[in-house]
């Protein structure tokens, strides 16, 4: 059995990656803010989360971060390395919506064998994060 791996020789500025859909559900956000440690109300109790304005939970930043890192990895495969991560927060994450990410390359960096991913997620309301992830890729080959 082989992991699927991409060569930094083999990407090009204005590659796309694939879409990947994450089904918004209530365990999935409120798993992520305690695997987090966000005790924060608003991201496991809907009376809370109603109290302040909210329709229910909503995802935290913590969790989205995850989620950014895991889509670029995903597309990147097992050799690659997370060297930054600088996200922006939109509309909030709920349960019973998708998040849809998509990304594509922005720059290469030939010196480091690093490439930035310029990254979106968008639900039903918006961009639920925008930024920029820099994975370093295998040079060999």
């Amino acid at each position: 059995m082989s992991i699927k791996s991409i060569n930094f020789k083999d990407v090009n500025v204005g590659d796309k990656l694939p879409e990947q859909a994450i089904d918004l559900t209530t365990t999935l956000i409120v798993g992520g803010a305690l695997a987090s440690q966000d005790y924060t109300p608003v991201h496991h109790d809907k009376a809370a989360a109603q109290a302040q304005g909210m329709q229910d939970v909503f995802m935290n930043i913590l969790t989205t971060n995850g989620l950014v890192g895991r889509y670029v990895t995903d597309w990147a495969g097992a050799n690659a390395i997370l060297k930054g991560v600088a996200i922006k927060l939109g509309t909030p994450n709920l349960p019973g919506d998708t998040m849809r990410m998509t990304g594509s390359v922005k720059s290469k960096d030939e010196s480091e064998g690093v490439v930035e991913v310029e990254i979106a997620g968008k639900n039903s309301w918006g961009n639920h994060v925008t930024g920029t992830v820099r994975v370093a890729l295998p040079t060999g080959a």
